[in-house]
């Protein structure tokens, strides 16, 4: 029998609730800061060992003890320890560098002031810093990667109430469903209005009332807030009552799509205001982004000339026809360019059939007859086949990040039929994107696309860049 994705998700979860409570524990909530804070410990006291039993003995050695609580202070106000719905391991990185080096500078300037001598304890914390720095460089990569592992397995999950059964309720039921990465499991609906659902979402637990009796009987520790038919004042109230059960509260805002990294929060009074401002692609930073984009994709061309010449050889050898594969795509504000990629496929003998796609979703992959070349099927597995839009990067046609550029007939359907499809259309079409490296390749929902190239246009940062061409590193690494 078909199940609809939030009960095959239940069916999922233990039988038993304390079978997996340890590991539960362990890897979500306090139990997590705790695991990470100790595994933080551990790394940066064995720098120290290791720095005094293999470095050279030059004086210093008293003031080391300072290092690991400096280290592992500056670790917590760096936010290390601060807990979201997800950790991303690159966000990791950042704290950890600058922690472990600032530590270190602090203590060796402290060696020189107090010693007189600059060589005094230099090998000591050049040892302290390079085993410390790598201890916690590991369990900061380590950790969010098994809880990343026991979440998508179901194996830990926050029990989580949303309320209200508007659209907005149910879109949060949704993305819980199938993000299981984020560790909350949904048990139910809480909303005072009589629902009109079907069997293919969640149940409804009861009204706004029981929230105490939902809690206790499901172990509720999370609680969404959609756009539930409430009053103001039963909202406020609700929120008291649920910090009052030491429960994590979220609140999706009202103007969810035009809230970006540049919001910023200020009080008129003590009124709370959302200051709002649009990411602006004509901007000095945009600017920026493109001089760099030519910048790098011109040395990338260099460096990996041996490489581009071997598969362009491949690719004459193994099939008759041109090296190179050109396709009209659309970019930024709804300019027509030619994409470039290495041929993977043979030359067809007639006009291609018509692309079908399934409902919502977006072309890619494979599309009708399989007539990828051996050397093509390499190259479409590893994105090989993608490297010449580097070309096109230094041609100003795209970006090296942004939104994949679709082909013009397919823009023109999408931006009549999905909204914000156009708005993704701002800024250059990019060679990576930050729904690609979310999983989102070939013929996947075009929805998520356009949320995803969307948020990333509004939260855009050369940061930001910067961890999507990381994230790039793995994502090919899995396969298309």
């Amino acid at each position: 029998m078909h199940l609809p994705v939030w009960r095959r998700v239940q069916a999922t979860q233990p039988a038993a609730a304390n079978e997996r409570a340890l590991l539960t524990t362990l890897l979500d909530g306090t139990g997590w800061v705790a695991v990470r804070v100790v595994c933080d410990v551990m790394a940066l006291v064995l720098g120290c060992v290791v720095a005094l039993l293999a470095g050279p003995s030059s004086g210093g050695a008293s003031l080391l003890w300072i290092f690991p609580p400096l280290a592992l202070f500056l670790l917590y106000i760096r936010g290390r320890y601060v807990t979201g719905k997800r950790d991303l391991v690159l966000d990791n990185f950042a704290p950890g560098i600058g922690a472990v080096s600032i530590s270190v500078m602090a203590i060796f300037t402290l060696q020189v002031l107090t010693a007189g001598n600059a060589d005094a304890g230099s090998s000591l914390m050049a040892w302290t810093w390079a085993v410390s720095l790598a201890g916690v460089t590991i369990t900061g990569v380590a950790l969010p990667l098994l809880q990343q592992a026991a979440r998508s397995r179901r194996i830990v999950a926050a029990p989580a109430l949303v309320i209200g059964t508007d659209d907005s309720a149910l879109d949060l039921a949704l993305r819980l469903s199938r993000h299981p990465e984020y560790g909350l499991r949904m048990v139910g609906f809480l909303s005072n209005v009589p629902p009109a659902m079907s069997d293919d979402v969640p149940p409804v637990l009861g009204g706004l009332d029981d929230l105490e009796r939902v809690a206790a009987e499901h172990g509720i520790r999370t609680v969404l807030i959609g756009y539930p038919e409430a009053s103001y004042q039963e909202m406020l109230a609700f929120v008291a009552r649920c910090d009052r059960l030491g429960m994590q509260t979220s609140i999706v805002p009202r103007f969810s799509s035009v809230v970006n990294r540049q919001t910023r929060f200020e009080y008129l009074g003590t009124v709370p205001l959302l200051k709002l401002r649009a990411i602006n692609p004509e901007s000095w930073a945009f600017s920026v982004k493109h001089v760099l984009d030519r910048l790098v994709a011109g040395l990338l061309l260099v460096l990996l000339s041996p490489l581009l010449a071997t598969l362009a050889l491949g690719v004459r050898l193994t099939s008759p026809g041109p090296i190179l594969f050109r396709q009209a795509r659309t970019g930024r504000d709804g300019r027509v360019f030619d994409l470039l990629k290495f041929r993977s496929m043979l030359i067809a003998d007639t006009d291609a059939a018509p692309v079908q796609l399934g409902p919502g979703m977006a072309p890619g992959g494979v599309e009708g007859v399989d007539r990828r070349t051996r050397i093509g099927r390499l190259l479409r597995s590893t994105s090989l086949d993608e490297l010449p839009q580097l070309l096109n990067v230094v041609r100003g046609e795209m970006s090296l990040v942004g939104p994949r550029p679709e082909r013009p007939e397919f823009a023109e359907l999408f931006q009549r039929d999905i909204e914000r499809y156009a708005d993704r259309h701002r800024v250059r079409a990019g060679i990576t994107g930050w729904a690609q490296v979310r999983g989102l390749r070939g013929q996947t929902p075009l929805i998520d696309r356009v949320e995803f190239d969307n948020f990333y246009i509004e939260h855009w940062s050369l940061s930001l860049d910067l961890k999507i061409m990381l994230l790039t590193i793995p994502a090919l690494l899995r396969g298309s």
